[in-house]
């Protein structure tokens, strides 16, 4: 007799979303048939649209989060929902930073405005808006003498949002990548460049 592949829910999705002191959730249903939920936290607020399918309790202070059916897409739905709002709850109470280094004699970052300036050994600036929800600091750094990389400036991105700073921070990553021979470009503060030996010289 054939045994009944059991469905498995997801085991991330299963976990209860404990909300420190002072954050709130609620949730509406939508025009679309879809549940809206609002986080509010001492750092702001963050809103987000459940997928189909997931359903979110408030249990004693606790979000829990389950599924209406157990097919393949909802499951995979279950664990996805449960991360962004867990995200969302350390956002409102606590915020994020991310960090990045400007490496490479001559290059600098400095905010202008709304803007983000960055000269990166082009022929021309780079100029890139900071999205609307973000704090953007600048900090210059005396340059240490004797490496082939030296830190001229430290980039730090703060806000609630994960996914906008996350974002943020890869778009300026790519305007020049570190290389691996003198480690010189954009970096993140925990990121390990692997220095590449140059070519040995003919004796």
């Amino acid at each position: 007799m054939a045994h009944k592949k059991l469905q498995r829910t997801s085991r991330v999705g299963k976990k209860y979303i404990v909300l420190p002191a002072g954050v709130q959730v609620m949730s509406n249903p939508t025009e679309g048939g879809q549940t809206q939920v609002l986080v509010k936290g001492k750092l702001g607020e963050l809103t987000f649209d459940l997928m189909p399918g997931i359903n979110l309790a408030n249990e004693n202070n606790a979000l829990k989060l389950t599924c209406a059916d157990s097919t393949k897409q909802v499951r995979a739905w279950h664990g996805l929902c449960r991360a962004i709002l867990q995200n969302m709850v350390v956002g409102v109470s606590e915020g994020y930073e991310r960090i990045l280094h400007v490496i490479g004699t001559g290059y600098s970052a400095e905010k202008v405005g709304p803007w983000l300036k960055l000269a990166l050994g082009y022929s021309h600036d780079i100029l890139l808006q900071v999205p609307k929800g973000l704090t953007l600091e600048v900090e210059s750094v005396p340059r240490t003498k004797g490496t082939k990389a030296d830190i001229q400036n430290i980039i730090r991105l703060k806000g609630i949002d994960k996914q906008l700073i996350g974002q943020f921070a890869a778009e300026v990553r790519a305007c020049r990548p570190p290389e691996n021979y003198k480690g010189k470009g954009v970096r993140y503060h925990d990121e390990t460049v692997v220095i590449k030996a140059g070519k040995a010289g003919s004796k």
